[in-house]
């Protein structure tokens, strides 16, 4: 959401499942639309309805965004459907976001209503607009689960993600509840995994008649139980604190265009919730150090441990792992995903009633990258970490 970045999607198309574009989820915002939205600002828009033009479209699936040029600079707008997002779940994220903002954390800012509303509801639909997140928006094009274009990159994304988790130290709002496309941290540090992801079908229908459909309790015993065995008293004795929930490339800005660029600005809050620490930073090396597109094609995805390595040295150069924390991080990393592919279930079953895709998510990423761990490649991972963790421990 940075006012410059490098390559164009073909209009109309956004980021689907696998490496193809693919027909958006939501139409697109048009210029009427966001300048009704814009009128309810105070900053640059003047009276009645502001002059404005849409510059950009994200290629973002899940909601429909973009960039708005109007009097007094550009913003960036986003659309959500109520079923996806409410005005009260924005309110958490919009506070995080300050709280980051007040400790340093280059986020851009959430801009308030004439009234001081973070949001705004119309047609249906809830609308949030933010300042351009400042430096160049290199991966703006990017899918989900594309890798840093260098190490020193992933070792500059490393480091801005320790900073933000120091900032986050101090902000006690309890965590989000389970909701569509809301990341969590419920079932990993549940000592029954199984009643944890079954207390989570109890209370969200729309995932219920999904997995009615489904052998979920044989297929979670097989393919998740045995990693959060291992995890969950691993995480007993750490501490809960928020955390982005969704780090990676594409929701970094960077100081440059150059290969050793710094990280310029976060934004895309969209999955941050009350987790772990060490679950935050599983996340980051899932989102970009592995190969996962890959893997429905061939069956294979790679590991790149350089990345990884990278990814890890830069956090540790602002907050060093506490030895608790190395020696979790192998055994959260094969299930850090599970809440997110729920609710990601629960988006296409629910939401857009798109069977395919929920089996896509049920299958590839619920349990295929579960799966994917107990293969060569995983566990080249996860003795990596290990292997990291006992060096540590000396």
């Amino acid at each position: 959401m940075s006012g410059t970045g490098a390559g164009v999607s073909p209009p109309g198309l956004v980021h689907g499942m696998g490496k193809d574009l693919v027909e958006p989820d939501w139409s697109p915002l048009t210029g009427d639309e966001v300048a009704s939205v814009l009128s309810r600002y105070p900053s640059g828009t003047g009276d009645g309805v502001p002059d404005v033009a849409v510059t950009w479209h994200s290629p973002r699936p899940m909601s429909a965004a973009a960039l708005v040029r109007r009097a007094g600079g550009e913003v960036f707008v986003k659309r959500h459907d109520p079923r996806v997002r409410t005005a009260a779940q924005l309110a958490a994220e919009h506070a995080f976001v300050a709280h980051l903002r007040k400790h340093g954390v280059p986020a851009p800012a959430v801009l308030r209503t004439r009234d001081g509303a973070t949001t705004v509801c119309g047609g249906g639909f809830v609308y949030e607009v933010h300042e351009v997140a400042a430096g160049t928006d290199l991966y703006r094009d990017a899918v989900s689960w594309s890798p840093y274009r260098t190490l020193d990159h992933a070792h500059a994304a490393g480091a801005a993600l320790a900073r933000l988790h120091r900032a986050a130290e101090g902000f006690s709002r309890p965590a989000r509840p389970q909701a569509v496309l809301i990341s969590g941290c419920d079932v990993v540090p549940a000592g029954e995994p199984v009643t944890a992801v079954q207390a989570m079908i109890g209370g969200r229908p729309g995932l219920a008649r999904y997995m009615r459909g489904r052998d979920w309790q044989h297929d979670v015993a097989r393919d998740i139980v045995n990693y959060v065995k291992k995890a969950a008293p691993l995480l007993a004795g750490l501490g809960r604190q928020w955390g982005h929930g969704d780090w990676h490339p594409s929701n970094l800005t960077w100081t440059s265009a150059d290969g050793r660029a710094r990280v310029a600005g976060v934004f895309d809050f969209g999955l941050a919730n009350r987790t772990f620490a060490v679950h935050d930073l599983a996340t980051a090396l899932e989102r970009s150090t592995v190969a996962w597109l890959d893997l429905a094609g061939s069956g294979r995805a790679a590991a790149d441990l350089g990345a990884i390595d990278a990814l890890l040295d830069g956090y540790e150069s602002v907050r060093p792992l506490i030895p608790a924390e190395a020696v979790a991080l192998p055994e959260v990393l094969p299930v850090v995903h599970v809440e997110y592919a729920l609710a990601e279930i629960e988006y296409f079953a629910d939401v857009l009633r798109a069977p395919g895709l929920a089996d896509l998510a049920y299958d590839g990423y619920l349990l295929g990258h579960a799966r994917w761990f107990a293969g060569t490649e995983g566990r080249a991972v996860t003795a990596h970490l290990r292997r990291r963790a006992a060096l540590r421990a000396r």
